[in-house]
């Protein structure tokens, strides 16, 4: 079973805050953050909206890069030519260590190869739901336990996706952590498939 978890959903602006909050209405344990990624208060874990190839230049990479420095994207980086050959996949997430005790870790999980649109797709789903894998797996793992997870307004930069349907993604990613299948028919694989790809009756993501 999976880990309880506190998120948090990371806006500025208290309006984007509740569009992305009212998507995930009736999950637990979530609430949302209206301030800059530097105004935090602390946390177990940060999640970024990142690139396949560590560049953490830009937009909220750039910020998370100038209170942690760039070791950090250095060790990103390191760990990408390592275990990825050069290139992160969209649908994989790293746990990084911060060396900084009151936000101890970040995942590096891509929403994007490099900066560009993905709307019309289900990236920010597969970047949402491998960060929250790869924050399973190192609970799963490690004595030092990831509890309280900020996420930004995943591919809604320079992805262009709207802010509801990002929080409509996020949303689908955590229900599907919270509530894995116990076995696999193709019934649970088309509910998930429609929870992913529909917004009500609408399709929003075309394969």
């Amino acid at each position: 079973m999976p880990f309880p978890l506190t998120l948090w959903l990371v806006h500025p602006d208290p309006a984007i805050c509740e569009i992305l909050l009212s998507r995930f209405d009736g999950l637990p344990g979530v609430s949302a953050q209206a301030c800059r990624f530097e105004n935090l208060p602390p946390h177990d874990c940060f999640v970024t909206a990142a690139n396949s190839f560590g560049m953490m230049t830009a937009g909220i990479d750039a910020a998370v890069i100038a209170v942690h420095g760039e070791g950090l994207m250095k060790r990103i980086q390191s760990r990408i030519l390592d275990e990825y050959l050069g290139e992160q996949p969209i649908g994989t997430a790293l746990v990084v260590e911060t060396e900084l005790p009151d936000y101890p870790f970040i995942v590096h999980a891509p929403t994007m190869r490099v900066p560009g649109s993905i709307e019309g797709s289900d990236k920010v789903y597969a970047a949402t739901f491998a960060a929250l894998v790869a924050i399973y797996r190192h609970n799963v793992t490690s004595a030092k336990k990831i509890e309280t997870v900020a996420f930004p307004a995943m591919g809604c930069g320079f992805g262009g996706v709207s802010h509801t349907e990002a929080g409509r993604q996020m949303a689908a990613a955590y229900r599907n952590y919270l509530e894995p299948p116990h076995r696999f028919d193709w019934d649970m694989v088309a509910r998930r498939q429609k929870q992913i790809c529909y917004d009500g009756n609408r399709q929003v993501v075309r394969g």
